[in-house]
């Protein structure tokens, strides 16, 4: 994606406050004002000449390109590239397909289990590149025990595909993501609930595609809510449908699905993690959040987050789960027009999720967006530059 380069004038002033230098002692240090300074870093005043340039470099400690923004490459990058590549061969393998001879015992349902319950977790925790590290291995033990026993084995592969799709859409990896929930809807055929759990993925991965949505509603349809499992479920679904709608524009539809979806949520209660979904009261609160960001509604999407966050229910959901909603509300402040809100929350996620921030291409974008806003605070701007965003 292209994006504007900050202006010199701003890497200047966040270098040279990072060197603890007044704009008195910088000039004196250039042989210019104090005025000068003031007014590169406003950008009132280019910095053209070639030899200036190299002297403020030289005056900051950093080479010509780093005062440029040409030689910083975006944190993680070069990291979750190798990990999608590692996660695409595991997808490629095709282990059910041949059915692989082994010489090696299957793991138990048990160790199943506890193998799924470490992914999920490590995902709820924003800990994105250590399931990098996990999915290949863990992938590859489920699916030698669904090639032993495929009844006994597929709910382990349905959650496998399920968590790898939720971590490719973090990563950016739309395609690679809807294949991963198409693998999931494939081997949760014929069971009800688990074609809405791998449904609730193939929603994040085609959140773009209005195509998608009766899919979502066509398993919701599937799922009458007797337990709270089921209501977990089903509302889940719903709101992946709303999300879609609102993506797509349609206001209405978006606001009859999240309300239908709330009915559930009252039932079911915050502080619940039901089908590895954390759906609940709060939740719903989020996701209107959400789609009122994608309708363009910032005053709305920015009293709905102001409310949210309130509730009690705020501090039970996932780590990952708040995070993604505070890159949300920084993009319900920018279409208010307040970067500083918007830089508050960004900082905020990074605090408690830094990979939601340094490994989610759309987090940076944000990020980049926000900092590039002359009213932005310098802590953005200085987060920014380490991502290697601007």
């Amino acid at each position: 994606m292209s994006r504007d380069p900050v202006p010199i004038g701003r890497r200047v002033a966040y270098l040279r406050v990072r060197r603890r230098l007044s704009q008195q002692s910088f000039a004196d240090r250039l042989g210019k004002s104090k005025s000068w300074v003031d007014k590169v870093e406003r950008g009132v005043r280019s910095l053209e000449r070639v030899s200036t340039i190299r002297d403020v470099a030289a005056v900051l400690r950093v080479d010509v390109a780093s005062l440029l923004g040409r030689d910083v490459q975006p944190a993680g990058v070069a990291e979750s590239h190798e990990g999608v590549a590692r996660i695409r061969a595991a997808l490629s393998a095709y282990p059910m397909a041949f059915g692989y001879p082994t010489d090696r015992e299957v793991l138990s349902p048990d160790r199943l289990a506890g193998e799924v319950r470490q992914v999920w977790m490590t995902y709820q925790y924003a800990r994105y590149p250590r399931l990098v590290e996990l999915l290949p291995a863990v992938a590859t033990e489920v699916y030698r025990a669904h090639i032993q026993d495929p009844m006994a084995g597929r709910v382990a592969v349905v959650e496998v595909y399920r968590v790898t799709a939720a971590l490719l859409v973090k990563l950016g990896e739309g395609s690679l993501a809807w294949l991963a929930a198409d693998r999931a809807m494939s081997a949760a055929a014929g069971d009800r609930m688990l074609l809405g759990c791998a449904a609730v993925q193939l929603g994040q991965a085609l959140r773009a595609s209005a195509r998608a949505r009766p899919v979502l509603l066509a398993a919701a349809d599937q799922i009458a809510p007797g337990t709270p499992e089921e209501a977990s479920l089903r509302g889940s679904l719903l709101v992946q449908a709303a999300l879609i709608a609102a993506r797509a524009g349609d206001d209405r539809a978006a606001g009859e699905l999240l309300d239908e979806a709330a009915v559930l949520a009252a039932r079911v209660g915050d502080g619940h993690d039901r089908c590895w979904t954390a759906f609940g009261p709060t939740a719903v609160e989020l996701a209107r959040v959400t789609a009122a960001v994608e309708l363009g509604d910032g005053p709305q999407a920015v009293a709905r987050h102001e409310e949210a966050i309130g509730r009690d229910g705020w501090r039970w959901l996932p780590i990952e789960h708040r995070a993604a909603h505070l890159i949300d509300a920084a993009r319900a402040y920018l279409q208010t027009d307040d970067p500083a809100n918007a830089a508050r929350v960004l900082l905020r996620a990074e605090s408690i999720a830094p990979a939601e921030i340094r490994h989610r291409p759309a987090a940076r974008d944000v990020v980049a967006q926000v900092a590039r806003d002359s009213d932005a605070p310098p802590m953005i701007t200085q987060l920014a530059i380490g991502l290697g965003v601007l």
